[in-house]
């Protein structure tokens, strides 16, 4: 259980109300990413992580303060964004829909970041790794998210799967083996433009 895990159960405990507000604080930026490197859409995650945390405090609702200190926030968070994204994909895939890709909402940038050259190199290169992410099989693609993009560990990836840690381990060196492959193509051309 992570540092912040402890006071926060406790707080769910005996605040249900002021504990969710620290628990949105603490785990949504988290949820937030996972969400927008397994859809590709910024706001689609953000409607995503909407229905996230409001079944978790349903589901909080009904949990005594007893399980409520037992819980383990960011790996229970987790595997219910897990299921919102899959439960997404499935409706989807019966009435499809158009949204705006992860680059189209990048549109306002700090005045003090980096100049136009650097922001259309990363938004390139964040353009290849989303569309990369999005040819993972989904075990695979949760996985490296969870692991690389969100920092779990493994042990945590594993209870957000449901399935053994060495499976993880497995689905996330896999997806990257796969994701190097996809992007070599990419990367051998910029090497030959920039040469």
């Amino acid at each position: 259980m992570d540092e912040t895990a402890e006071p926060l159960c406790e707080r769910l405990a005996t605040d249900l109300d002021d504990g969710f507000t620290e628990l949105v604080r603490v785990h949504a930026s988290a949820v937030h990413a996972f969400l927008l490197r397994v859809t590709g859409f910024a706001a689609e995650a953000d409607d995503l992580g909407q229905e996230t945390f409001l079944r978790a405090y349903t589901a909080l609702q009904g949990y005594s303060a007893k399980r409520r200190r037992a819980l383990r926030p960011r790996a229970w968070l987790m595997t219910i964004a897990a299921n919102v994204w899959r439960n997404h994909v499935r409706t989807c895939v019966r009435r499809p829909v158009a949204a705006a890709r992860v680059e189209d909402s990048c549109e306002s940038w700090p005045a003090e970041g980096p100049g136009p050259q650097e922001r259309a190199e990363t938004a390139a290169d964040r353009a290849l790794l989303v569309a990369a992410l999005a040819r993972l099989p989904e075990p695979a693609r949760v996985a490296v998210v969870l692991r690389h993009v969100v920092g779990m560990s493994y042990a945590e990836v594993a209870e957000v799967q449901g399935c053994p840690v060495g499976t993880v381990k497995a689905q996330v060196s896999r997806g990257i083996a796969t994701l190097r492959q996809l992007l070599e193509p990419e990367v051998a051309l910029l090497r030959e433009v920039t040469m």
